[in-house]
């Protein structure tokens, strides 16, 4: 049966919805407002100060969690300190020097370099470096494939992942090791820490606030039970644990690490291991990783939804859900509703808290447009810039799941450029 436009709007206002009493509507919205806040203050404040207390109580019944010594060169088993590179030719000299400045023991140490597809000299630069195994395949398929291929390579008990573009910091490794004396971890994260390689570039700047929040995050997660995820750029795990990753995986780190975790193991988080990088070298640049991660955020979601299942285990599906999955699907979308209910409920006169909310918003937006027209100009205001990069990476959500839908293929992508 075909329905024609009038129909439409027909069955349109007989909905219960919009023919319920006014009364009834204002209550609705009301219950969806309040809903959609208490969502958005969760993700990006409450749940930060819930999982504090909870680590508080902890200390306060089992006290604070002792450091075991970092082993002496006996007790350090052997590792493979893997690279994963793309047409790197200009920074593997760079990389190298920071490998060989790692202090740890050079016969226990095997580095490795995975470097598929490439299609410049990074192969030949390479060559030069007699201890390092170059794992290669001329078939680009991405970074996922590449982990694949270079850890079906591994023969030590542990292996180290790093990105070449970053440079770790000379005692990593020992720090790494020491959290594998706990039998019950099975993944190591490492700080990730974002400079910007000239003064005021604001992207750089933006990122590396978020990854300040983001590491207090992770180390109060790992202290309750485990990190929820590792970066890329600096991760550790038990070699035995990895199981090949499906090559259209968008976030291979984190799909690979919170794995080890559905085994029952922990990802425990230390800061005293940590990987330098360069942040993005603007804005736009910027913004093809965030829709990236994104849309890895939401297929990785999908993936492991079974770990949100709180009846398997209630701690790990609190904090997945509440660290992870609500940034990547829920949130977002409860942000943008805020602004049609507000206004709703403002022009319904359903209270005065209503329209105190509502003025909030407006200044929010209006201090992130303004950042954004002071990072169009040229100039920068740290104040301005929280909001514009705060409604930037949740715009970027959207942009992933547009990316998401549409992507086809391998894992391969397109780098951003650094500063």
């Amino acid at each position: 049966m075909i329905i024609g436009k009038k129909s439409w709007r027909f069955q349109l206002l007989s909905l219960p919805l919009l023919n319920e009493n006014p009364k009834r509507q204002m209550t609705l919205l009301k219950i969806l407002f309040w809903t959609c806040l208490v969502i958005c203050l969760y993700t990006y404040l409450g749940y930060g100060v819930i999982l504090y207390l909870a680590v508080c109580v902890k200390r306060w019944l089992k006290g604070k969690p002792q450091q075991q010594q970092l082993p002496d060169d006996a007790q350090l088993p052997e590792v493979t300190f893997m690279v994963c590179a793309y047409n790197e030719q200009d920074i593997v000299d760079w990389k190298m020097q920071n490998i060989r400045e790692l202090d740890y023991p050079a016969d226990k140490l095997h580095v490795m370099w995975v470097t598929d597809g490439s299609t410049d000299a990074t192969n030949e630069r390479l060559q030069k470096y007699t201890d390092v195994e170059v794992v290669y395949s001329p078939e680009r398929r991405g970074k996922t494939a590449a982990l694949n291929h270079g850890i079906s390579m591994v023969k030590s008990d542990i292996t180290v992942m790093t990105d070449a573009n970053t440079q770790v910091n000379r005692e990593a490794l020992r720090h790494i090791v020491r959290c594998f004396l706990n039998p019950q971890v099975g993944c190591v994260a490492g700080e990730k820490r974002v400079t910007a390689r000239n003064k005021g570039e604001i992207a750089a700047e933006g990122e590396g606030m978020y990854w300040k929040y983001e590491s207090t995050l992770k180390r109060w997660d790992s202290e309750l039970y485990s990190a929820m995820g590792a970066a890329g750029e600096l991760n550790a795990i038990r070699t035995r644990l990895y199981e090949p990753m499906p090559e259209t995986a968008l976030l291979d780190d984190f799909v690979m690490s919170m794995r080890i975790v559905d085994k029952g193991y922990r990802i425990a988080y230390t800061s005293e291991a940590y990987a330098m990088e360069f942040g993005s070298a603007n804005l736009a640049e910027e913004s093809k990783r965030k829709q990236r991660i994104a849309a890895g955020g939401l297929q990785s979601c999908w993936w492991l939804r079974e770990m949100m299942n709180p009846f398997r285990r209630f701690i790990v599906a609190f904090q997945f859900v509440s660290h992870r999955v609500l940034r990547w699907t829920v949130t977002p979308v409860a942000m943008m509703a805020l602004i049609p209910l507000n206004v709703a409920l403002v022009m319904m006169k359903a209270g005065t808290v209503y329209t105190v909310i509502w003025l909030l918003q407006l200044l929010f937006y209006l201090a992130a447009l303004l950042g954004y027209l002071k990072e169009q100009s040229g100039k920068k205001s740290r104040l301005l810039f929280i909001p514009y990069y705060f409604l930037f990476m949740n715009l970027n959500v959207f942009r992933g799941m547009y990316y998401l839908r549409h992507h086809q293929g391998g894992g391969a992508w397109e780098k951003a450029k650094r500063g």
